[in-house]
This record gives structure tokens, sequence and C-alpha cells, in this order.
């Protein structure tokens, strides 16, 4: 039994880096082929000498990285992997990763393009304080097209991956200008806020590019999104900084400077820091790496707790659900940072480790949100019987029932890791297979649901 399941691990290992192997544009399967060869006679040549499998597995990889540089990237990605330091060795270990000087023009370039493109629509006299719902609409593209662009560069996209990038970003632009959305109208709302989804889903196709069906590739934007968002966050703190020490520099020797932070500091910032914080991500991943596991498991207990801590408030009090506009997006944005706090916990996760307590919080976590989904769903469902549809309401019911067929799937798939009866791939392939579902959606809500309410 404890020989197989030492072949059993190997085998793991052996999987592993075949995935990584295989995510290498350059390589053809035959070169993964010859390259899997090598390793596994390497390593059943050390098992024949006396060496255990696992200790055969690391020191075949070491032999191979000192030879091959495929070797030291796939353990420079793999860093909770032992035989990264096996393989890694000084200069190999370059912590600007892709942070050359090529990249840091085309991240200039692009923060560049997507300030100047914030500020066009001024010539057309639409001005950004004034204009408030023209800009609600149009800032996503604004900000993701440039973003998508830098991505779709550095990854060398195929002319009909530009081509299909480009074309969704068009529709994008067309959805929200050509419908006559009014200030004030429903539809305008779900539009601001479906369609950055939906563009953000494309920046995705731009970030695994030609990998598109992987679903390795599709994890590894997961990971890049959350840890996009910690830059962004960080980049638009020390904006905050940078904004107060204008205003007050500049108003103690008399000059106001109200108009060039609203009218430029602020749109040209926010829409560059996008670019850059998605440059930020993947020059500096090994920095951010290290935050992600303090982080998830530090708001992980702290939502799970706030979660529960309503499922009991609502059972002591009998309270309903408000499910007005106001409190339908404060719901679904607490599912969806749920959502996202679990994809973010899943791509920081070690796949080959065992199920533990972190794991069994999780499945908490989840099945706090899947209780509170539908407590909202039961609310939203009973008020469209009394009051009929609204687009907020559909809107708010399509999201739930989707979420809680994701939070469903996760739940059990999490309770099948933590009884050790499924592995943790099962969750990463049903988290990575359901991301068409949430961009079918947004578009939907986006090109659909405006004309289908006659844009109220």
């Amino acid at each position: 039994m404890t020989a197989q399941h030492g072949q059993d691990e190997l085998e793991a290992q052996f999987a592993q880096w075949r995935q990584y192997v295989e995510r290498r544009r350059e390589l053809q399967a035959s070169d993964a082929d010859e390259l899997e060869d090598h390793l596994r006679g390497s390593v059943d040549a050390l098992v024949a000498a006396g060496l255990s499998a696992d200790e055969a597995f690391l020191v075949a990889v070491k032999r191979m990285g000192s030879l091959d540089e495929l070797s030291r990237e796939f353990a420079r990605e793999h860093s909770e992997r032992l035989w990264k330091q096996l393989v890694l060795t000084g200069a190999d270990q370059d912590p600007a990763g892709g942070g050359s000087r090529r990249d840091l023009w085309a991240l200039v370039a692009c923060a560049a393009g997507a300030a100047v493109s914030v500020k066009l629509p001024a010539l057309f006299g639409l001005d950004f304080d004034q204009d408030g719902s023209f800009y609600a609409r149009n800032f996503s593209l604004f900000a993701l097209t440039w973003l998508a662009g830098f991505l779709a560069w550095r990854r060398q996209a195929g002319r009909t991956m530009i081509a299909a990038l480009a074309a969704l970003f068009v529709l994008g632009a067309v959805a929200a200008n050509v419908y006559p959305l009014g200030e004030e109208s429903q539809s305008l709302v779900i539009t601001s806020i479906h369609l950055p989804i939906a563009l953000w889903l494309v920046v995705g196709l731009a970030y695994v590019s030609e990998e598109w069906r992987s679903s390795r590739r599709r994890m590894d934007f997961i990971r890049f999104t959350g840890e996009w968002f910690v830059y962004f966050v960080l980049i638009a703190l020390g904006g905050g900084v940078l904004t107060a020490f204008t205003a007050g520099t500049f108003n103690a020797i008399g000059m106001d400077p109200e108009v060039f932070i609203s009218q430029w500091l602020l749109p040209c910032g926010a829409v560059a820091a996008v670019v850059v914080a998605g440059w930020l991500v993947e020059a500096k991943q090994s920095v951010v790496e290290n935050i992600a596991p303090v982080l998830t498991r530090l708001f992980t207990p702290l939502f799970t707790a706030v979660l529960l801590a309503f499922l009991a408030a609502v059972l002591v009090t009998s309270t309903g659900i408000d499910v007005e506009r106001e409190a339908l997006i404060l719901f679904n944005l607490l599912l969806v940072v749920v959502l996202g706090l679990m994809l973010y916990t899943m791509s920081a996760r070690d796949p080959l480790a065992p199920p533990g307590v972190f794991d069994r919080l999780q499945l908490a976590l989840v099945a706090s949100a899947l209780a509170v989904d539908v407590l909202v769903l039961l609310e939203i469902i009973g008020r469209i019987s009394e009051y009929g549809t609204t687009p907020n309401k559909t809107a708010a019911l399509g999201e739930n029932i989707i979420l809680l067929v994701n939070l469903a799937g996760s739940a059990w798939l999490l309770l099948k890791l933590v009884r050790r009866r499924t592995p943790f791939e099962a969750l990463e392939r049903w988290q990575t297979g359901y991301l068409p579902v949430f961009a079918a959606w947004a578009w939907a809500v986006v090109l659909v649901f405006p004309p289908l309410f006659d844009y109220a």
C-alpha cells in the first residue's frame, strides 16, 4: 500500500510537470513527450540506484534544471514545491519576471493611451463632471481596452485572437452608447455594473491568449485578477495621498486645483492605474505570491463569521431581506466577494496538498454564502410574483441563480475534498469551467436587457 501510494504521488508530480510543459507555445507535443521520457528515464535510474521515488524525482528535476531553462521556469512558477530551491540558483531568480525594458515601454504606451482616451470625449463637449452617465457606461472601455492590448502584446497573440478581442470591445462600446439609456433608468445601472464584468473576462481572454481551453491557464487568470486587485488598491491609496497633498499645497498658495484634480488627475490616473497594476502583477509575481496566502487566511474567517452572524440574526428576528435596488446590489456584491475570495484562495493553494483545517473553513464560508443566496432568491421571487418584473430584479434573479449553482457545486466538491473523496483538481476544473457562464450572463444583461425592458 505504501509503495502504491508513493507511485501515485510520483505520477501526480509527473502529471503536474507535464501540464506545465504543454503550456509552452513554442513546444510541440513531441517535444513534451521527449522531455518527459528523459525525466522518467532519470527517475527510473535513480530508483534502481536505491533512492525513493520522491527523492529520485527531486534529483532528476535538479539535473534537468541545470541543463534546461524550461525546468527552471517550471520550478519558478511552482514556488511551493521543494524543487524550487533545488533548481533555482543565484542569477536564475529574476524578481522582475517579465519586467524587461520592452515591457516597460509597452506599459508606458498603453497607460498613456488609456489616459488620452479617457480625455478624448472632452473634445466633443462631454465633461467628466457633467456627463456622469456617459462615463459610467464607458469608463471600463477606456481602461480595460488598453490592459487587454498590453496583455495581448505580451503574450504575442495571433491575428485571430486580436480580431476576436477587438470585436468584443467594439461590441461593448456599441452596447454602451447606441442604446438610449436615460440617466435615471435601471438599464443604465445594470449596464454600468455588468459591462465591466463582461470586459474583464475579455481581458482574461487576452491573458490566456491561445491557451483559452486550458483549465490551468484560466486559474492563472483568476490568480492574476486577485493580485491585480491588490496592486490597484495599493495604487489607489497612494493616489489618494497624492491628491490630498496636491490640494493642500496649491490651496496654501491661493490656487484652487479642484478642476485639475477632478478633470485630469483622477480620471487619467485611474485608467492608467488599471494598466500599471496589470504590469506589476506580470513583473512582480513573486512579491504578491507571499501576500495572497496571508490575505486569504485573514479574510476567509472574517467573512465566514459575518455571514454566520447574519444568518443567525435572520433566524432570531424573522426579518425579511430588503430587495430594493441598493440592497440587491449589496447582497450580490457580498456573494461575489465571497466567490472571489474562494477563487483567490484556490489559486494560492498547493494542488497536491492534502485537505486541512483551512479547506473546512472554506466549506463553512461557501455553505454560509449558499444559505444567504437562497434567502435572497426567495425574497426576489416573492417580490417579482407580487409586483412584477423590473430590470434590476430580473438581473438579480439571474445572477443569484448562477451563483447558487456555482456555490452548490463548490460546496459539494469541497465536502468531497475534505472527506478525501475527490482531488483538488476537480474543484479547480469546476470553477474555471464556470467562467464562460459568468461571461455569457454579463453580455446577455448588457446586450439583451435594455431593449427587452424598453430601456427602462
